[in-house]
């Protein structure tokens, strides 16, 4: 039986593992590959060193259709189901173009998929979330068994379905000496605890706000370093305005994402902004991006202040947002501990979620719990991931071999 091989395999000296995200920025396909070294049957992972790390383009047109359903352009059912089948396809052609280059022959790969919908606890009696990229499609396209849908059952067991990342940030960074905050500054910002009890939440909205005020003010993507926002002075006024949304106030387990702090959000936003007399003239766009780093580093800063009892003694950014100079040192100012990438870690800023997800993969595989009620306030003893088998031939009399 196939199985029988999977259980046969987690007794190896080591395993090649690949995990495959695509984050609210929709700039790419994000593809890490992992050497796992352990016990799958004693459920340790004692060591997983990232092999390679490269973001893959979409294929031509698709990134400007995953970035109209984040912006919020209505799509109808039969729109969704291509956008889950295409997206499958692209990730798995992805991942074995990674692996091919560097020599690598995968056992096994996580796949997150792309978040278009996330309940950001506005849903009544319990969360929902949606992740396109289905793992069947993923599976047929790279030739390798491929766990993915991580976070339903975490939403199952009653927890928030994110940050689930942060559930394996003890074995990413070893040499990070508790108590520590990993903080990942994607297009939203969320923090996890080193610690004895684990911690993660999301903080609030990062690179939707700071990547949508590109968008909108320089017609850019992003603005590079934080240079523009470096610029401009911060108007403190609306500052203290955006902060005093409801979501700041809330109390972990949370999680938010584009449906609260996306595109609506941010057309209000500026328009207040407006009536506060920020905007008209040539510091204006400046002056907007300089607000928007300090929206971030504020709230980070309060969440840190509010809802962590052991306060950390050091941050480690990872995500894009930690090449965001004028971002970074806002958060070194409003911070009280020392704040560092986690490249100075030995892992890349953009390549944490990746590598998370490879390791959920192999946990997953492993039937090792992976949910904790001070995470995201799933109940505990849960495994997270759905699987989807390789290709494999058999015949009735039972001989069977896998591709």
């Amino acid at each position: 039986m196939w199985l029988d091989s999977w259980v046969e395999r987690m007794g190896a000296p080591e395993l090649f593992v690949a995990g495959v995200s695509s984050g609210t920025s929709a700039d790419g396909i994000d593809v890490a590959i992992a050497r796992y070294r352990g016990d799958l049957r004693a459920g340790r992972l004692d060591e997983f060193e990232c092999l390679a790390f490269e973001i893959e383009a979409f294929p031509p047109g698709l990134a400007s259709r995953v970035r109209a359903v984040l912006d919020g352009e209505p799509i109808g059912l039969g729109g969704i189901a291509v956008l889950s089948r295409d997206l499958g396809h692209a990730f798995g052609l992805a991942v074995g173009r990674v692996a091919g280059r560097i020599g690598v022959q995968l056992d096994l790969v996580g796949s997150h998929g792309q978040t278009v919908w996330h309940h950001d606890g506005a849903v009544a009696d319990r969360g929902a979330s949606l992740q396109l990229g289905d793992g069947d499609f993923v599976a047929e396209a790279c030739g390798v068994t491929v766990v993915s849908d991580f976070r339903q059952r975490d939403l199952a067991a009653g927890g928030e379905g994110a940050p689930i990342s942060g559930l394996v940030d003890r074995w990413l960074f070893p040499e990070v000496a508790p108590p520590a905050a990993i903080l990942n500054l994607g297009g939203m910002a969320n923090v996890s605890m080193l610690a004895a009890e684990p911690l993660a939440f999301d903080t609030g909205p990062a690179g939707s706000l700071l990547d949508g005020l590109s968008r909108r003010l320089l017609d850019r993507p992003f603005d590079p370093e934080g240079r523009n926002a470096a610029s401009g002075s911060v108007h403190a006024d609306w500052v203290s305005a955006v902060l005093d949304h409801p979501f700041f106030d809330q109390p972990p387990p949370k999680s938010t994402g584009r449906d609260t702090f996306g595109e609506v959000w941010l057309t209000r936003e500026l328009e207040r902004a407006r009536r506060m007399g920020l905007g008209p003239g040539p510091t204006g766009p400046v002056d907007l991006l300089a607000s928007g780093v300090e929206i971030v580093a504020r709230s980070v800063a309060d969440a840190l202040e509010r809802w962590v009892d052991i306060k950390p003694e050091r941050l480690v950014l990872t995500g894009g947002g930690a090449r965001n100079r004028t971002l970074c040192a806002a958060l070194e100012r409003c911070v009280p501990v020392p704040v560092g990438s986690s490249a100075e870690q030995g892992v890349d800023p953009d390549a944490r979620e990746a590598l998370a997800f490879a390791a959920l993969a192999l946990w997953a595989v492993g039937g090792v719990s992976t949910t904790h009620p001070a995470a995201t306030g799933a109940r505990p003893g849960r495994t997270l991931g759905k699987l989807s088998p390789p290709t494999v031939f058999s015949d009735l009399a039972g001989g069977q071999k896998s591709r």
